[in-house]
């Protein structure tokens, strides 16, 4: 004889998968520190500061 399962918590399993799927992949995109991200400002402000003193006046 086969097993009963309940389908309300099969779905209820299928659904918290996928968000901790969906959690571990923005963890992956927008998971950096304070330091990472302070110091790819700096650099980028060094990049356009840098850039901006060889455009030519018109």
């Amino acid at each position: 004889m086969a097993e009963i399962i309940n389908l309300r918590t099969v779905r209820k399993q299928k659904a918290r998968a996928e968000k901790e799927a969906q959690a571990s992949q923005n963890r992956v995109l927008f998971g950096r520190t304070k330091a990472e991200k302070l110091k790819q400002s700096s650099e980028k402000a060094l990049a356009d500061k840098h850039i901006d003193g060889h455009k030519k006046d018109d």
